[in-house]
Parts: C-alpha cells; sequence; structure tokens
C-alpha cells in the first residue's frame, strides 16, 4: 500500500489538535482541584488563625491641651481671649526593638487535604528612650497628660496561646484585649504607671508571647535599631517581606535566620508620622519582613508544570513513531498514533491523582513507569519488534526522566528544555539525512517481518 507523506504528515497534526483536548480537561481539572484544596486551607485558618504579622510594641501617651485663641468683639471693638482644650496623642517607637522567636510547624488535616500550622514562642525586649518633656517645646505647662500605654499589634489575635504579662522594670503588668490605635489593626495593650514628664525616661520591657498562625509570619521592625532572630523545623522557608535576613542558616532539619534593621534603613518614623496626620498607614505597615511556611512548590503547581511540556513530549513521541515509519519503511496506523497520544495523556491523570495520596516524587514515579510500560508493550506488538518497542521505551523513559528534571530544576528549565529540543532536533537530522523525502509517498511499505526477539 503507498502510503502519501503528506496525508501522513496532516492525520498526524490532526491527532495532536485533537489531544490537545484531554490536556485541556485535566489542566482545568489541576485548577479546579487546587482551588478545592485553597478553600479547605481557607477554612482551617478560619477555624484556627490566619497569617500572622506583629507591630509594636507603640508606647501612645494620651494629652489634654490648652489652647487659646483671640477675638474680636464686634460691639465694642475689643479683642478678648477664648480658651478651649485639644485632645491628641504623641506616639513612640522603641529605641531598641528585639524578638528572638522559636517556631515549631504542625499539620493539620482535613480529608486529602494539608494545612500546615505554626507555634512561635517569641521573646520580645527592648527600651524606650522618652525625651524630656516628651519632646514637646513650646508651652508645655498647658499640657495635661493621661494614662500612658503600650501597644502591640497582631494581626489574628485568636492565635495568642498564652497569658500576656509585660515586665516593665520590675513591675508585672497585665495586656488586655485592643490596641486602641487605629493604625495597628487588632491586637492587646496594657496600661502604664504614670510617665514623669518634666525629665528624660528610660523603660526597659519584655514580655513572652506564643503565637498561633498557618501560612506567614511576619514582623515590623519598630525599633530604632531592631534585631530579629527566628529559628523553625520548617527546612523550606520562603523569606518574604521588605529585608531578607542579614544571616540565615537552611538544613534538612529547619532553618534559622537574623534581622538586623535601623530607622536609617526603614524610615519608620517619618513613616509613623505620616500616618499619623493623616497621610495613609500603608507605608508604616508596608516595612515588615517575616517567613511563609507554604509549601513553595505543592503537588498541584508541579502537575501544572508538567502539564505544559506534554505538547512537546506527544510531538517527539510522535516523531520517534514517524523515524520508525520512514527509516524502517514500516506502516504505522494514525489510530495507532491516537492510543499512543491517549496514554501520553492519561500520565497527568494518574500524576495528579496519585500524587494527592502518595506525594509528587512517588507519583511520577509510578506514573511514568505504568506509562513506559504501556506504551513499550503496545509499540512491540505495532513495529512486530521486541528490540525496536524496547528502544522506543527507552526513549520516552528519557524524556519522562528529563522533564522530572525540569520540574525539579525550574531556574535552568528553559536552559535544559531548549538543549533537549536542539538535541533532539541534531538526531533527527543525523538519522534521516540521507533519506529520499521525494521517494517516501512512493515506496511501498515493508513487509511487516520478525526479527530475532519478534513478538508472537
Amino acid at each position: 500500500m503507498n502510503r502519501s507523506l503528506t496525508l501522513k504528515l496532516g492525520a498526524i497534526a490532526l491527532l495532536i489538535l485533537l489531544l490537545l483536548i484531554p490536556l485541556l480537561m485535566i489542566n482545568g481539572m489541576i485548577q479546579d482541584r487546587q482551588q478545592r484544596r485553597d478553600g479547605v486551607l481557607e477554612d482551617i485558618a478560619r477555624s484556627s488563625s490566619f497569617s500572622q504579622q506583629l507591630s509594636g510594641p507603640l508606647m501612645v501617651v494620651p494629652y489634654r491641651k490648652v489652647v487659646r485663641t483671640w477675638k474680636l468683639n464686634e460691639k465694642t471693638n475689643e479683642r478678648y481671649q477664648e480658651t478651649g482644650e485639644e485632645r491628641g496623642r504623641l506616639y513612640f517607637l522603641p529605641e531598641r526593638f528585639e524578638l528572638d522567636g522559636e517556631v515549631k510547624t504542625e499539620l493539620r488535616s482535613r480529608g486529602i487535604y494539608e494545612a500546615r500550622l505554626f507555634h512561635a514562642d517569641n521573646r520580645i525586649s527592648g527600651h524606650f528612650s522618652l525625651p524630656e518633656q516628651l519632646g514637646i517645646k513650646e508651652n508645655f505647662a498647658d499640657y495635661q497628660f493621661d494614662q500612658p500605654f503600650l501597644a502591640v499589634g497582631i494581626s489574628d489575635i485568636r492565635g495568642i496561646e498564652n497569658a500576656l504579662k509585660l515586665e516593665l522594670d520590675g513591675q508585672q503588668l497585665d495586656f488586655v484585649p485592643g490596641t486602641q490605635v487605629g493604625l495597628l489593626g487588632e491586637g492587646v495593650h496594657v496600661t502604664l504607671p504614670a510617665l514623669d514628664t518634666t525629665h528624660a525616661t528610660e523603660l526597659n520591657f519584655a514580655f513572652n508571647l506564643t503565637l498561633q498562625g498557618t501560612g506567614q509570619l511576619q514582623v515590623l521592625p519598630v525599633g530604632k535599631t531592631s534585631n530579629v532572630s527566628l529559628s523553625a523545623n520548617w527546612p523550606h522557608p520562603s523569606f518574604i517581606g521588605n529585608y531578607l535576613p542579614a544571616q540565615r542558616e537552611i538544613t534538612e532539619k529547619g532553618f534559622s535566620a537574623n534581622w538586623q534593621t535601623s530607622f536609617f534603613s526603614t524610615n519608620l518614623q517619618e513613616a509613623l508620622s505620616s500616618c499619623v496626620s493623616g497621610g495613609g498607614c500603608e507605608a508604616f505597615n508596608g516595612r515588615s519582613f517575616g517567613v511563609s511556611f507554604i509549601d513553595p512548590v505543592d503537588q498541584y503547581l508541579k502537575s501544572d508544570r508538567a502539564i505544559k511540556y506534554a505538547l512537546l513530549f506527544i510531538v517527539l513521541t510522535f516523531a520517534g513513531f514517524f523515524l520508525f515509519e520512514v527509516l524502517k519503511s514500516l506502516a504505522v496506523h494514525p489510530v495507532q498514533y491516537a492510543l499512543v497520544g491517549v496514554a501520553l495523556a492519561f500520565f497527568y491523570l494518574l500524576l495528579l491523582s496519585l500524587s494527592e495520596h502518595i506525594g509528587f516524587a512517588l507519583a511520577y514515579l509510578l506514573s511514568a513507569s505504568g506509562c513506559v510500560l504501556l506504551i513499550g508493550f503496545y509499540v512491540c506488538h505495532v513495529l512486530r519488534s521486541v528490540r525496536h518497542g524496547l528502544s522506543f521505551s527507552a526513549g520516552l523513559a528519557a524524556l519522562y526522566g528529563l522533564l522530572y528534571g525540569l520540574l525539579s530544576a525550574e531556574d535552568y528549565a528553559l536552559l535544559m528544555g531548549s538543549l533537549l529540543l536542539f538535541g533532539v532536533l541534531g538526531v533527527f537530522m543525523v538519522l534521516t539525512r540521507r533519506l529520499d523525502w521525494y521517494g517516501i509517498g512512493q515506496k511501498a511499505a515493508k513487509p511487516l517481518e520478525f526479527d530475532t526477539g519478534a513478538v508472537q
């Protein structure tokens, strides 16, 4: 039977386009499962606590100020003085802020989905340096100061796991819910003893905070100098925020990291002043840093990245089939191409379903092995040669191995993919360098013969 090269290539191209339909359906299933997983994680966080951001401590000194204004009596044309009262607050950031935290993570499961919670045991300490007359230069006698308080912003107060007590110069004071400061959001505050406002004052503070959360732990470096140290049993940290750790160490058992900032790098005092004066608090609250405890590359992201290479896999596999046809003068029916293509598409469905239960690496190994064995068995019968079938299976297994390498080395994926395509093109050109392409469609198909390792 004469074969037309043009018709065969057209049929192969049409099959590739048709195979995009199940691949798109599987890709949609990956997105759906990922969204379902995210919804479950959101429910777990809603029933426990969300990501946490620690802001503060911030010292607040409420005041009342006598305001005198001169007015004119229109009847007598005489000036007189009217006295009123103005209320406001003075805000002070710590001179030094230190946080030493030890974090432990745990998994919470709901069905087949898991969420990673963290428990952070934090020791927070530092001191405030209050200037003479609280920095007020004029009309200090017109000020009356109310009870000062210390406020600490905690983005989700449900995650507080201990009774908070402030250690202030040898005293122990109890925190109460609410920050009483809008720019800090949710949190706690503690009322402080009356201050000696006429002289410069140093206040040393410390407290322990055990905090539960999911996803991320962030800290706002409120000190003129800030030093934050975190260690955890999580070996895959993703450092987030505006500042990277000055030192960090990551091992298979966990990580430790240290951040050091100052007002020169954060400009936090100016950001606070802008926030208090009504200029917006985004700059103040946005100068945080921390760590994410979310798996940076989960099975759904890996499956999504894997299916992006599906078209390349099908094209290379069909190219190998076609190479056997033209070099060995064998006849492979388009239906046989289609069955092999469907088997390649099923690899991604197997990968998705298995990875939800046994992990991505083992799921990839089992799915790839199953597809290679199935296609290899089928190709042995299609080509009527065990030797040809095994060589085809070996090439397919090598492709799966290269794909896993592409998924594992994301930074080098483009380079590896480019080298792979260039290598395949080179092999194809070498093997077909003496082929008479004009004569392919005119040749009669070679009768199918069994070689030494023929399949019976």
